[in-house]
């Protein structure tokens, strides 16, 4: 039996919701993506808003549980796959990395959660510096979230833990890199 939480709202489906929030924080824009749809803004926001609250209210978590999966599957949209944002040279090639190198991606998402609690933006720290939108990122996380999951159906618990191990490891390598940028923390100077 199929979750009526799941029907289109106003002809748009949760894949194209889903696949638009994924494009647009990948940077592109909301009117190039509706025009290739062929939906008008007033009836994207209204349809947008409304999937906010069905997400809110599906007690299943069904509706946020296939959103996260479509966003992940972004790039395959029949109707959007072809939109892409502009990237640099590096920014394609880190993304690459990014997608096959676990290490790397362990590393860019515990430099993101230190950039964050210092202050930075962590998004935008990773676009500055590695050319990853947060929307590529995001898909990324959910391919790596995907592994995650069948490696602990597989009762691979060591694997998994060794990951959440290595990203805590680089959150803190960063959290001493960004306290320094920033003439180091308040109680560095204080002996106990």
């Amino acid at each position: 039996m199929s979750n009526p939480l799941l029907d289109p709202i106003h002809g748009v489906s949760l894949y194209d919701y889903a696949t638009i929030s994924a494009k647009m924080a990948s940077g592109i824009s909301q009117e190039d993506l509706l025009k290739a749809l062929g939906i008008e803004n007033a009836v994207y926001e209204e349809a947008a808003a409304l999937w906010v609250t069905r997400m809110q209210e599906d007690q299943t978590f069904e509706v946020i549980t296939v959103f996260g999966q479509y966003f992940g599957e972004a790039d395959n949209h029949p109707k959007l796959s072809g939109l892409k944002p502009q990237t640099s040279a590096e920014g394609s090639q880190n993304l690459e990395k990014l997608k096959t190198d676990r290490h790397f991606y362990e590393e860019l998402s515990g430099a993101r959660i230190a950039a964050y609690e210092y202050g930075y933006d962590g998004a935008q720290w990773i676009l500055d510096n590695y050319g990853i939108t947060l929307g590529d990122f995001q898909a990324v996380a959910v391919h790596w979230s995907n592994v995650n999951q069948a490696e602990m159906g597989a009762d691979n618990y060591e694997k998994v833990q060794y990951w959440v191990n290595y990203q805590q490891q680089k959150q803190a390598e960063y959290a001493q890199k960004f306290a320094a940028e920033q003439g180091g923390n308040i109680g560095d100077d204080v002996e106990f």
